[in-house]
């Protein structure tokens, strides 16, 4: 029941961050949307910014699972499929999830190249033994427009989006 309760105020803070921003978010309404005292968030994350670090902590642990099965990738061909697939993957149930990264990124200036470090290095194997020129750009480049392409999802919707997994898809692998 308690663990119940630990990840309902997890989820809460979640959404609330999310929707409305980490500044903008008191421990109260947390505690109001989760249905449980202000106290428990404290007595389990200790603090607003602890609370927010398990929500980073989960977005650590959320993308090295979406790498790994790039990571893992045996041909550099279906590397970048796979890089450029990944954003067309994510659940639309995740988008709370994922707005919240982004926006944590400009509000509270929080990004950590360490995240994509294990998927650029990879990139960079991929274009290297397909011959291109400067390996290392390129997979910042494709890195960038992900992430772009991810942004572009989660405000306007997967839709938005679908002209340039195959555009991409074309360009790199044709």
């Amino acid at each position: 029941m308690l663990k119940d309760k630990k990840q309902k105020i997890l989820e809460s803070a979640l959404k609330l961050f999310a929707n409305e921003g980490f500044v903008a978010v008191s421990t109260s309404k947390i505690a109001k949307e989760a249905e449980v005292s202000e106290g428990l968030i404290f007595r389990h994350y200790k603090s607003k910014k602890g609370l927010l670090e398990a929500v980073l902590a989960m977005g650590v642990e959320k993308i090295q699972g979406y790498f790994e099965p790039i990571i893992s990738e045996k041909f550099p061909s279906e590397t970048i499929r796979k890089t450029i697939e990944l954003p067309f993957l994510v659940d639309e149930s995740e988008y709370h999830f994922w707005k919240l990264q982004f926006k944590l990124k400009w509000e509270i200036e929080y990004s950590s190249s360490q995240k994509t470090a294990p998927l650029i290095t990879k990139l960079s194997w991929a274009f290297t033994e397909l011959g291109y020129k400067e390996p290392k750009k390129e997979a910042e480049l494709l890195n960038h427009i992900i992430e772009s392409i991810s942004s572009g999802i989660l405000k306007d919707g997967l839709h938005s989006q679908l002209f340039l997994k195959e555009f991409l898809i074309n360009k790199y692998l044709k």
